[in-house]
């Protein structure tokens, strides 16, 4: 029997430490099957990519992760779109403070600018620098090198995840006009600023938007063109696509920058999807609970793996065009600051289904770099007895009991974020930027490089053109002027000037790169510019107008049935350079023009002789008749003088 184990022992000696290890001989934990170098070196695929998906999971650190899986797959379980990434990393989170100084424990304002913009700032601010200064967004970055874009989550959409992608603000809660008139006074639309988020978010034009946030739109605008206007009036007036229900986001078969989709689904954040006790002080020598499905939880056509899909959708039908999408698990976060362990499991499990719907693209689609990560890591623990603090204990899906511990606040208050390290995991071309340990501002770059981003806005409407439907209008003409290749600009301004002066055409959207703006030319003739102004950029385009009354457009006249013999006697008189284009000119009384068969009678003797022939019955009709042809064919013949001395 000794020999025999001795044999057995040789032999599994000789075997390959992978296949040792998956036997059940040792209890089954392993997860490995075997060796992974090749699985691994499979999954390492270079660059570029097509096509980007951020998924964050909103305060998902690794005690979250696990939290979840235990709960809802057991131990041994696995996550079946967190896990299955097979390239994995960590990364820090920390944020600075207004001197530069390191600030160790990060918010998700800090994180999301982060990773959105690749430059670290302070905690409660969006997309600028410590010094206030915006910096360029993998959003706005995308959607200037010709990428449909997409920003998803089941938070307010101007909340800090979503916020950082599309707005620079110094604070995270000037969601809407009122905010930001209070709290952010010089961002303000009215002092020449950006706007609140919710502002900048429309002026941007993301192809499609969905998630929360709608009772910010209902507030008004308070400056710009919109001003006394609704953010859902000025929205469908700059041609949004306005859906709030799962009914009418079904229905929604395209978007694009002419018809972008905004879908707000609630007033604030949504219902999450599972509910249970929150923790208290002693709660893990409670008996264990189980979480149960919220009533209030929105149509599962509303489900973040559902909006994923359908970003994915809507973005991807255009073959041509790469995309760049990011989708939030919002309430891992917000559930975890409530010491809420089942709202916290719940929206882990459905940013795991997003995270489902998003690999299954890009393995069908084979040129899409899948991120999934969190912004920042939190208090959740797995504790093995009662602690001091708030605790729960739940009943997992292997029937055990685990207990959760929140320590970070008393009972009541709001539990606080922590400095660790977060998990990073990867899958596509480009995925192997996220091994190892990086920082989060990495992402950015990791994004960027994989879409092969040209960073530099200004370069990008560099080669933009202006062009005038009339080079040539007579005074008080209209005239409409496009400017095209303004891709890194989402808005542009309008001009007429000389030397001397500047007259606005106003400022219009800039929707796949072309400015249109429709403008009167001055009354004055002479020479002008039309320029066109990127309001990102700076760049500008310029252009000729000539003003002058040679290009005045006649009315319709009637076509003579005969040629005339008779010629003028003197040249034609101009028409004064006030009047409007499409206006007759009448001639002079006697001479000039108005020579020819009525030479010499002023239109009103004119009118009245024909009374006087009138009167006299019907002995004089034919001669009425007469001096009715008569009249016409002067008339005629004025007209085709004055075209050939080209005064009409």
């Amino acid at each position: 029997m000794v020999a025999a184990t001795g044999l057995i022992a040789g032999v599994s000696i000789l075997l390959p430490i992978g296949a040792y290890a998956a036997t059940d001989d040792h209890g089954g934990a392993a997860r490995n099957d075997g060796d992974q170098t090749a699985a691994i070196r499979e999954s390492i695929v270079d660059g570029p990519a097509k096509n980007v998906i951020l998924l964050i999971g909103d305060g998902m650190g690794d005690s979250e992760i696990t939290v979840a899986r235990n709960y809802a797959e057991g131990a041994a379980g696995e996550l079946a779109g967190i896990d299955a990434l097979p390239l994995t990393g960590q990364y820090t989170t920390y944020a600075l403070n207004e001197d530069g100084t390191t600030n160790y424990a990060s918010e998700s304002a800090s994180t999301a600018s982060g990773w959105s913009t690749g430059t670290k700032t302070m905690n409660g601010s969006l997309s600028v620098d410590i010094h206030g200064n915006p910096q360029s967004t993998l959003l706005e970055l995308a959607k200037a090198n010709g990428l449909r874009t997409g920003n998803v989550s089941t938070a307010e959409i101007q909340d800090a995840t979503p916020g950082a992608e599309v707005a620079h603000i110094s604070a995270r809660g000037c969601y809407g006009p009122v905010a930001t008139t209070e709290d952010c006074a010089s961002e303000a639309l009215e002092n020449g600023g950006l706007g609140s988020i919710s502002e900048q978010l429309l002026t941007l034009r993301p192809d499609v938007v969905l998630g929360g946030g709608s009772a910010t739109f209902t507030e008004s605008a308070v400056a710009g063109d919109w001003a006394g206007q609704t953010l859902f009036e000025q929205a469908t007036d700059r041609g949004y696509q306005l859906v709030d229900d799962a009914a009418g986001l079904a229905s929604v078969t395209a978007a694009d920058q002419s018809a972008p989709l905004l879908g707000l689904f609630t007033e604030g954040n949504f219902p999450t999807r599972w509910v249970g006790p929150e923790a208290t002080v002693g709660g893990a020598d409670l008996d264990p609970v189980s979480c149960t499905e919220n009533p209030e939880r929105l149509d599962t056509g509303l489900s973040l793996a559902t909006l994923t899909d359908k970003a994915i959708n809507l973005l991807s039908a255009d073959t041509d065009q790469g995309f760049f999408l990011q989708v939030e698990g919002a309430s891992i976060d917000k559930r975890d600051h409530a010491a809420d362990a089942c709202g916290q499991i719940g929206e882990t499990v459905d940013l795991d289904e997003a995270v489902q719907s998003a690999l299954a693209f890009a393995k069908a689609d084979g040129n899409t770099l899948v991120v999934v990560t969190a912004d920042h890591a939190h208090t959740s623990q797995i504790v093995g007895s009662t602690p001091p603090g708030l605790s729960v204990a739940l009943t997992t899906e292997e029937g055990q009991p685990m207990l959760v511990s929140y320590g970070t606040a008393e009972a009541g208050e709001s539990q606080q974020h922590t400095g660790s390290q977060v998990r990073i995991a990867g899958y596509g071309p480009g995925a192997a930027n996220v091994l190892g340990l990086t920082d989060q501002t990495d992402l950015f770059f990791t994004s960027a490089n994989a879409l092969e981003l040209n960073t530099d806005l200004t370069s990008l409407s560099a080669a933009a053109t202006l062009v005038l439907d009339r080079p040539t209008v007579a005074p008080g003409g209209d005239f409409t002027a496009t400017g095209a290749g303004l891709a890194a600009d989402w808005r542009a301004t309008g001009e007429v000037s000389t030397s001397a002066a500047a007259d606005p055409l106003g400022v219009a959207d800039v929707i796949d790169g072309q400015a249109v703006f429709t403008g009167t030319a001055p009354t004055e003739p002479g020479e002008y510019q039309v320029t066109l102004t990127g309001a990102q950029t700076g760049v500008s385009i310029t252009t000729a107008l000539t003003v002058t009354a040679a290009a005045a457009t006649p009315a319709p006249t009637a076509e003579p049935t005969a040629e005339p013999t008779t010629e003028p006697t003197a040249a034609p008189t101009a028409a004064p350079s006030g009047t409007p284009s499409d206006a007759p000119t009448a001639a002079p009384a006697g001479g000039g023009s108005g020579a020819g068969p009525t030479s010499g009678v002023p239109v009103g003797a004119v009118m009245a002789v024909g009374g006087v022939l009138a009167a006299t019955g019907a002995q004089v009709a034919p001669l009425a008749g007469a001096a009715a042809l008569l009249l016409a064919a002067g008339g005629v013949l004025i007209t085709m003088r004055r075209r050939r001395q080209g005064t009409v």
